[in-house]
């Protein structure tokens, strides 16, 4: 009886090695799978500049300072076109009117507001491809400073406008860096790359070259740079065989 049982015990001790090694071994790669990240990137520079520029004009008067602000409309219009941008390319905006008020004090306390006058802003914007043209009339533009017209300036935006076709291009990039980590993990394991199982595209980003910006979990996009990097990432899961 007692080499009966102690014959039991030892095959249920070398069942449960066989099954805990077995367990080892499955969790080691449940699936029999492997999922590796691929990048691709590319430098460029932007094909399309959009800049705006606003003016303004006060008086206690409305039409008066209506106007002023048409000499000024035209004033703008004439000088952009004489540095060389289509009449085509100028977008003005409607004009905005905000009544303007001084408040009034006395001995240090608030005792009511003094109507000062109606100032009234235009916004005009351009859009060309010709990036550095643009570029250069927006640095400039101060000197409508000379002619009385109180002009802002904004910093340009840049734009690309075969992004389309870049990102298809990211995307083959990125398949390929993630298929050839995947072949070379699948050799260096002893295996060989099955099926594509799944594929999952990453988050798509432009930024500005040397510009030190991050990057952002929902994408960037950026427009104040001229010269940009895309780059995009794509999840690739394969069968090991």
């Amino acid at each position: 009886m007692r080499y009966i049982t102690a014959f039991i015990f030892s095959i249920a001790i070398v069942l449960a090695a066989y099954f805990l090694g077995s367990a080892y071994v499955d969790r080691a790669n449940p699936d029999g799978k492997i999922a590796v990240t691929g990048s691709g990137s590319a430098d460029f520079i932007s094909d399309l500049i959009v800049w705006e520029g606003q003016f303004s004009r006060m008086n206690p008067n409305l039409k008066t300072a209506f106007d002023q602000l048409i000499l000024d409309k035209k004033a703008v219009e004439e000088y952009l076109v004489s540095k060389g941008i289509p009449k085509e390319n100028i977008i003005f905006n409607s004009v905005q009117t905000n009544e303007r008020t001084e408040n009034q004090y006395q001995n240090g306390n608030f005792v009511g507001t003094t109507f000062i006058g109606y100032e009234l802003t235009q916004t005009v914007k351009v859009e060309s491809s010709d990036v550095e043209m643009v570029e250069s009339v927006s640095r400039e533009v101060t000197e409508l400073l000379n002619k009385g017209v109180q002009f802002n300036s904004y910093a340009p935006r840049y734009y690309y406008t075969k992004l389309a076709d870049l990102k298809i291009e990211m995307i083959s990039k990125a398949t390929e860096d993630a298929r050839l980590r995947a072949e070379n993990i699948a050799e260096n394991s002893g295996g060989k790359l099955g099926k594509l199982n799944d594929a999952r595209l990453g988050v798509f980003q432009i930024t500005g070259q040397n510009s030190g910006e991050d990057y952002s979990w929902g994408g960037s996009f950026n427009t104040s740079d001229k010269k940009k990097t895309a780059s995009i990432t794509m999840r690739l899961e394969y069968n090991i065989d």
